[in-house]
């Protein structure tokens, strides 16, 4: 327990880190969220931030893996309200707002990114791959589900359509339109 918190008020501020690293790197992006403005922010002295996380990039990758988390509790609680491929459909739409809200979760390819992927462990960027990858088979593994085409296509098609939120800037009408079109129409080619 850090020295002079109480454990409740280490839960707090734990808290409000994060909230405040998620919000910066969504605005700023990882590279211009500072430690001292998020400790400013929130409360406490720099010196007092090492005593909750190791490093800058340990706090971003509690806050991915925390948002994956989050996002994925939601999915499932999504499809068990409608347990058919239309609820699939309805939980991949959910992913995708919450991807368009938090371009750390999609564009991660941006230089901005790719900084704090590399200063990240071997295991721990395995990690983050993987969760996306193995959440997607689990989403497909419904006892309700049946796939009409090969499981590899189905995942890289999913991919393929939340993929094209990096291109959401560049498209002619609303982003968000377009990914529920896309989904509206191929679920029933990927499910029976």
């Amino acid at each position: 327990m850090p020295k002079g918190f109480a454990e409740e008020e280490k839960k707090v501020i734990t808290e409000k880190l994060m909230k405040e690293c998620k919000s910066s790197w969504q605005k700023y992006g990882y590279k211009k969220t500072s430690i001292d403005t998020l400790c400013n922010d929130v409360g406490i002295s720099k010196g007092s931030f090492y005593n909750f996380f190791d490093s800058k990039e340990a706090l971003f990758y509690q806050v991915i893996k925390d948002t994956q988390k989050q996002l994925y509790e939601s999915v499932e609680e999504r499809i068990s309200q409608n347990q058919s491929k239309y609820g699939i459909a309805e939980a991949l739409k959910e992913i995708y707002l919450e991807y368009s809200k938090s371009s750390f979760m999609y564009d991660t390819k941006n230089p901005d990114f790719l900084s704090f992927f590399h200063k990240l462990s071997e295991q721990q960027r395995q990690e983050l791959n993987d969760n996306s990858y193995i959440s997607t088979k689990y989403m497909l593994h419904k006892p309700f589900l049946s796939l009409k085409i090969d499981e590899d296509l189905a995942i890289s098609l999913l991919m393929a359509m939340l993929s094209s939120i990096s291109q959401k800037d560049n498209m002619l009408c609303d982003a968000t339109k377009v990914f529920e079109f896309m989904i509206d129409h191929l679920i029933n080619d990927i499910f029976d």
